[in-house]
């Protein structure tokens, strides 16, 4: 007689599951209905944002997800329609009470709905209402005291706000709305319409215009809150360098987060004063503020010495010689220094490499730096060895096969890995190889297998000096022994992998990509462009790649019906998927699809010439979870189709 197992407890499974993404949760959670159980704990809800479209198909969800006391959710094209109407008021009375945060981005509603949702949620911590004009143009929200009541009421714990691309917000609306968030953390005006240069009350300490947003009302603001003010974003503002230093120095402001990009009007003098005066910054980015000069990086390096991420993108009068100095920080996980077209990486690792380095860096954003090469990359390779997690290389356009090499020997903790635009990568890179020529060109026409031909030792690249004021050492033929004892990795060996991309890397076949793409964790992968790739590709990376959610596979010509068929059985986990321009795709494809991919929510088909609009209209007739296609320019079509 067979005897019963014990199901586990509870509080077991709930640890089990925390382990796991979202969509292993899913799965585990038909198991039984312990599990299922189990899976409705509000700590694992935490990082999971429910996204709802204006639509009938979602109100049994959100039915359903009043169980799961789901604490963040995001409505997306809600408007004045009926059904927008509908699915607020199912929110209200089935996921408002435990909402802790929420999203209306681009959305039309009106002020009584807004005013309606917002207090029926009593414990929101986050809201999100950038691009929500219609709230702000009649610049009537909140003027009555009994609505206002009731929102300070609902927002009294609220901690974040977003307000940004907000044309209409003035200082009347502004103030109406912040007077009911005493405890605000974290607000974001980004690219909203704020007059710095022109003060329009002359000194005068009422604030309440209805026509613009004034910095002197904003900075009324800040000194008010300054206590509880931990993060702000002033991005895409003509912000100027007294108005940085306003804000920076008021009394008793300890920001932890600051978002300054595309502020072209801010020079070296603002960060200058960033830097004195908020020395406990974490977070600071400066992506695409152009006037800085080196002089800013050694300000940020003298004095935010807990900073733990820095985005510098798109500063191009950024230097190599300057960056150096950052791995002084000991605090430093994260730094992007994508667009930078004057860096090359060299200083910044010999710095890494020097015994005064104390950084953690962990996230790495070379990205279009265009001077980027393969000792660089080697080198880095070497410095940061197992403690890289993210690194992006996108349009490093002169990185070749022994990058690759340098990658997948060394930096095997990597969960983010982008490769896209890096047109030299081959085969015999993924595989861990580097082709002489002659070998190259006898693979290239299928005359033989790959083979070791050179490795890193006679490439003529150095190692990282032991101290700054030393040469470069050549390696040497005991590197090389050395180097042949490791066993032979590629880029299978990247086992933690959950994001990879190879865009446009048009010198791969189907010879690396089924050997080598095969990660039981991976969730994103884009293959786009990489044209030589088949049917056989395909089936092999979803046979492998299980845990796949995001999927690029556009202008990948070769692509069939038959091979996208046999492999949707294994795409169980796919939301995103992208087949553009692959033109021998047809309507049985589709169907196939949707039967077998139950989670899909976004499908781009784009100029695939096998499809027409009639296809996609029933398509999404059949499937009204789908809420996101793109189905520009069809066969029998001329014009642009987005549905």
């Amino acid at each position: 007689m067979e005897t019963e197992v014990p199901s586990l407890p509870v509080e077991v499974i709930c640890y089990i599951l925390s382990f796991l993404s979202t969509s292993d949760r899913k799965e585990a959670s038909l198991v039984n209905t312990a599990w299922y159980a189990a899976s409705l704990d509000r700590s694992l809800q935490k990082n999971v944002i429910y996204n709802f479209h204006a639509s009938s198909a979602c109100l049994e969800s959100i039915r359903d997800l009043g169980w799961r006391q789901s604490p963040s959710v995001a409505l997306r094209n809600f408007d004045g329609v009926p059904i927008s109407n509908t699915v607020i008021q199912s929110i209200m009375l089935h996921l408002a009470p435990n909402l802790e945060n929420l999203s209306l981005r681009g959305s039309y509603i009106s002020e009584s709905s807004f005013v309606s949702l917002i207090t029926s949620c009593h414990n929101l911590r986050g809201l999100d209402i950038t691009g929500c004009n219609c709230l702000f143009m009649s610049g009537i929200l909140l003027y009555k005291d009994k609505s206002k009541a009731m929102m300070a009421e609902a927002l009294v714990n609220l901690q974040e706000l977003n307000l940004s691309n907000l044309s209409y917000l003035s200082d009347l609306t502004f103030n109406r709305l912040t007077e009911c968030t005493p405890n605000l953390r974290k607000l974001s005006l980004a690219s909203c319409h704020i007059t710095f240069g022109f003060d329009p009350y002359r000194g005068m300490s009422v604030f309440n215009s209805t026509a613009l947003l004034s910095f002197s009302n904003i900075l009324h603001f800040i000194n008010g809150q300054a206590a509880t003010l931990k993060a702000l974003n002033l991005s895409r503002t003509t912000i100027t360098n007294e108005a940085v230093w306003s804000i920076v120095q008021v009394a008793g402001l300890c920001l932890e987060e600051l978002t300054l990009q595309h502020c072209r009007d801010i020079t070296d003098e603002a960060v200058s004063a960033i830097c004195a005066c908020q020395p406990g910054l974490t977070t600071l980015d400066l992506a695409g503020c152009s006037e800085l000069m080196g002089k800013s990086v050694l300000a940020i390096v003298s004095s935010l010495q807990c900073l733990e991420s820095l985005s510098l993108s798109r500063v191009r009068n950024i230097t190599d010689s300057v960056l150096k100095e950052l791995a002084t920080i000991p605090t430093l996980q994260a730094l992007d220094v994508s667009e930078c077209y004057q860096v090359n990486g060299y200083d910044l690792i010999m710095g890494l490499a020097s015994p005064k380095a104390g950084s953690k860096l962990s996230r790495l954003n070379f990205s279009c730096c265009t001077m980027v090469n393969d000792s660089c990359v080697f080198s880095m390779a070497n410095v940061l060895g197992g403690r890289l997690r993210e690194l992006d290389l996108t349009s490093c356009v002169y990185i070749t096969d022994i990058s690759v090499c340098a990658i997948v020997y060394h930096l095997r903790g990597l969960t983010v890995l982008r490769l896209g635009w890096c047109k030299e990568i081959t085969d015999w890179g993924l595989q861990g190889m580097i082709a002489s020529n002659n070998d190259s060109e006898s693979y290239s026409k299928g005359d033989c297998e790959p083979e070791l031909s050179r490795s890193f030792g006679n490439m003529g690249f150095f190692t990282p000096p032991k101290y700054l004021n030393e040469q470069p050492e050549v390696v040497t033929e005991s590197d090389i022994e050395a180097s042949k004892e490791q066993e032979r990795a590629s880029l299978s060996s990247l086992t933690r992998l959950k994001e990879l991309s190879l865009t446009a890397c048009t010198k791969l076949t189907d010879t690396s990509i089924i050997k080598e793409i095969r990660f039981e964790e991976l969730r994103t992968l884009s293959l786009s462009m990489v044209r030589e790739i088949t049917d056989e590709s395909f089936i092999s990376i979803t046979t492998h790649c299980r845990s796949l959610e995001r999927l690029s596979l556009s202008h990948c010509s070769r692509l069939t019906d038959q091979g996208l068929i046999g492999a949707a059985s294994h795409l169980k986990k796919l939301t995103h998927l992208d087949i553009s321009c692959c033109d021998k795709i047809t309507s049985q494809m589709l169907k196939v699809l949707m039967n077998e991919c139950k989670w899909l929510k976004s499908l781009d088909v784009s100029m695939c010439g096998g499809l027409t609009v009639a296809d996609i209209e029933q398509l999404q007739l059949l499937h009204p979870t789908l809420t996101n296609v793109q189905a520009r320019c069809l066969g029998g079509d001329d014009l642009p189709l987005t549905l």
